[in-house]
């Protein structure tokens, strides 16, 4: 079925896919906003806080990696699921924290799962918007009935690849992993999605070396910064956000056929509290059913909205059914689905 264009985004219906289970992971240190108050002064500490709502995160330790957090989640999913690790017939990896820079870190996993040599496996490098078009992809493959079960595996460890001494980000930024289970279900409701991009916000979130195209020192922001590692604008982001994100909800009810109050829950990308509660105000949504997490967990970047349905989505009333997911940031890039949960049989949130 070809996609329809909205404002917002290529619009797709898919079918014949259900979401069996979610188990997510996060690393058991937990850093609370005391430990910035040497660094950067209580005071600036606080102001921070105020706008982005961060009260603790979770950091992964030196060894442990985005690909460790998810491998976590997948073996406590296949094991409650009670899977066999060959009917697994393909992995997806999203995250731009990989083990390596090559191979493929899809690949590694493939092998650490024990799972079938016949089984699909590559990494998809996108963040905040990431989870989603996983979503996407894992259930067009289901869709084309060319495999029967998918492993989407979503996950970050963004302290490693902030700056320590940069509050903007050092305050923001958790580590988590996650791991969902895709099934064929001829049966299943349809779910919708809408995917966009606006390669013009590419220079507002990024790390500029370390990989092949020579930074130029060419963007005034950067002085002064270590280029190495993860660089926000966070006004320019902002802004992106609060000016795409509403139609992008708007769109996603419209093409569903949906009205708000046949959804129930919302779940968005965990970007920053401010932001968020300016969104669910814009989009005149009731709050209680658009939860929010960030004070507890940080901005995990792709594995935000696992950890909503982990940790938010059974105190929800309904505890499944048809849920909207919204994520948007870094690229610039943009998703949101409508998928029914009711099949999900495992949900639970993980410490390792």
């Amino acid at each position: 079925m070809s996609g329809q264009k909205f404002e917002s985004g290529l619009a797709v219906k898919l079918s014949n896919f259900s979401v069996k289970g979610l188990v997510c992971a996060v690393p058991k240190e937990e850093i609370q906003n005391d430990a910035f108050y040497e660094k950067f002064g209580e005071a600036a500490v606080t102001d921070i806080v105020k706008m982005i709502g961060v009260h603790s995160r979770r950091k992964a330790h030196d060894d442990q990696t985005a690909a460790d957090l998810c491998q976590s989640s997948a073996e406590a999913l296949l094991n409650d699921l009670g899977w066999s690790r060959d009917s697994v017939d393909a992995l997806i990896f999203v995250t731009q924290t990989p083990d390596y820079r090559l191979p493929a870190t899809a690949c590694a996993l493939q092998g650490r799962l024990k799972l079938s040599k016949s089984c699909i496996a590559f990494d998809v490098n996108l963040g905040c918007s990431g989870y989603v078009y996983g979503l996407w992809l894992a259930a067009k493959l289901l869709d084309s009935q060319s495999v029967k079960r998918v492993l989407l595996l979503a996950g970050e460890t963004p302290s490693k690849i902030i700056d320590p001494n940069d509050r903007a980000t050092a305050l923001l930024f958790g580590d988590a992993g996650s791991a969902t289970a895709l099934e064929f279900d001829e049966d299943a409701e349809d779910a919708h999605f809408i995917l966009g991009t606006d390669g013009g916000g590419e220079r507002h979130l990024m790390i500029a070396e370390g990989a092949s195209k020579k930074y130029n020192d060419d963007d005034p922001r950067l002085k002064n910064t270590d280029t190495s590692r993860l660089f926000m604008d966070g006004g320019e982001v902002f802004n992106f956000t609060l000016r795409s994100v509403p139609p992008l909800v708007n769109d996603l009810l419209a093409f569903s056929g949906r009205d708000k109050a046949e959804v129930n829950a919302f779940l968005f990308h965990q970007a920053n509290n401010f932001m968020l509660k300016h969104i669910i105000k814009k989009t005149k949504l009731p709050v209680e059913r658009a939860p929010i997490n960030i004070d507890r967990f940080g901005n995990t970047s792709s594995a935000t909205i696992p950890l909503l349905i982990t940790d938010q989505l059974p105190s929800i009333p309904g505890n499944g059914g048809p849920v909207a997911m919204i994520g948007f940031g870094v690229g610039y890039s943009w998703s949101a689905a409508l998928v029914d949960l009711d099949s999900l049989a495992v949900n639970k949130l993980i410490e390792i």
